[in-house]
């Protein structure tokens, strides 16, 4: 069976250390969707190591790490990781395989990325600047370059025939660029990446799930930048959601086992979009100061707030979450009263769903307060203070999901399994 562990907000839900901690219970850890627009952090001894195209599996020994073919693949960005991950003491090469099927991100992908960002003005959504969606549209166009075309004996002239569609499109940006550079270190990072093991994903997939092998499936950005049902157009380019990681790996629907799905107990965003629940004030600032909110891949300071049960109710319908993982409790230590946003007021009526007019402004978050438990809890054993026990059952009782994992803090061991 395939387990699948994903975020259920808007990325950054902390799954890195997650399935660092999960994937001795399993043979293999495969990612299914997203580019390296994600980062996904582990702390081994202390040392912070940011991974973001390599599963995170890749530091335990004997567990195969599979990079699926719903992922967009920038050699450039997966040779440098594979640097990081070697200088960190893990090791890369027979456990690390990828799909023939991933497309590959171009050179001129990440100065369309730009180009069409800048042009947006005021109405950017917020893009990582990695190629992503230009990559994604020439998948879904039916004009992507693929892993297994590297293989072919006419894979430059597939390269260069959609690097001219690409300069056509740049010419009607007012966008400066300079191409040579970034296209030298490609192609030498094309060269490295023929060293890896390629496979047909799906294929080896299935065979390992028959022959009795347990699969992690761990999705990257989440479930509310969903291309198909997040805040729409401030999403991302791929499906988040458990569905994507049928799509992404090839396998059946049937072969989903447990759904695991991650919330920080706030509520974080970067880049453009709605944020109902949004502390644009010193609160703010202080949940993103204490815990550390700033992007793992950009650098840029995320946007802050309060819990929101009603998108997280919408992600666990949508994902058909069985249990629910709550991490970075510990950055609430300081807070005498904590909120939760239980139902919005949408033109003026009270609603617990989310609503298809998430982006117009309209919604005004109704809140709860819940008694903060004013200690540090990042080195609890199994007793956990009563007020923060109470937190954790209101967030069960109105989620109508098991909490089964509490991170109360950055590194492996602080984590409660309750």
């Amino acid at each position: 069976m395939v387990d699948v562990l994903l975020g259920l907000q808007w990325g950054d839900e902390g799954k890195g250390k997650i399935v660092d901690y999960l994937a001795p219970n399993y043979q293999i850890v495969a990612r299914f969707q997203g580019g390296p627009n994600a980062g996904h952090t582990l702390y081994l001894d202390g040392k912070k190591v940011v991974l973001h195209t390599i599963p995170s599996g890749i530091f335990h020994k004997d567990i195969i790490n599979l990079i699926g073919n719903g992922v967009v693949i920038d050699p450039v960005t997966l040779q440098k990781e594979i640097s990081r991950v070697r200088e960190a003491g893990g090791t890369v090469g027979e456990n690390l395989l990828v799909s023939r099927k991933a497309h590959l991100i171009m050179p001129t992908h990440k100065i369309l990325d730009a180009a069409s960002e800048q042009a947006k003005g005021k109405k950017k959504i917020g893009s990582t600047l990695k190629g992503i969606g230009p990559a994604y549209m020439d998948k879904t166009g039916r004009n992507g370059l693929r892993v297994g075309d590297i293989e072919s004996n006419d894979f430059i002239k597939k390269y260069n025939s959609l690097k001219e569609k690409h300069l056509k499109l740049l010419s009607i940006y007012d966008y400066e660029f300079d191409l040579s550079d970034l296209e030298k270190e490609w192609l030498e990072s094309i060269e490295n990446l023929k060293k890896l093991n390629f496979v047909d994903s799906e294929f080896y997939i299935n065979q390992q799930i028959n022959a009795g092998k347990k699969v992690l499936a761990e999705g990257a950005q989440g479930s509310m930048l969903d291309i198909e049902f997040g805040t729409y157009p401030f999403v991302t380019s791929s499906n988040t959601l458990t569905s994507g990681a049928c799509q992404g790996l090839g396998i059946a629907p049937t072969k989903i086992g447990e759904v695991i799905g991650i919330s920080k107990a706030y509520c974080t965003r970067v880049g453009g979009g709605p944020f109902p629940t949004e502390l644009d004030n010193d609160e703010g600032q202080k949940l993103r100061d204490l815990g550390g909110e700033y992007g793992a891949t950009t650098g840029r300071p995320r946007r802050c707030g309060w819990i929101d049960l009603p998108a997280l109710r919408y992600a666990i319908m949508l994902n058909g979450v069985t249990q629910l993982v709550i991490t970075k409790a510990d950055i609430l230590n300081e807070f005498k009263t904590l909120k939760a946003c239980n139902t919005y007021l949408v033109n003026g009526k009270e609603t617990n769903d989310f609503p298809y007019s998430i982006n117009e402004n309209v919604i005004e978050a109704k809140f709860d307060e819940i008694e903060g438990w004013n200690c540090h809890i990042n080195h609890l054993s199994n007793e956990i203070p009563q007020k923060l026990g109470d937190y954790l059952k209101y967030l069960e009782e109105n989620l109508k999901t098991p909490i089964k994992i509490l991170s109360v803090g950055p590194n492996r061991e602080e984590l409660l399994e309750l």
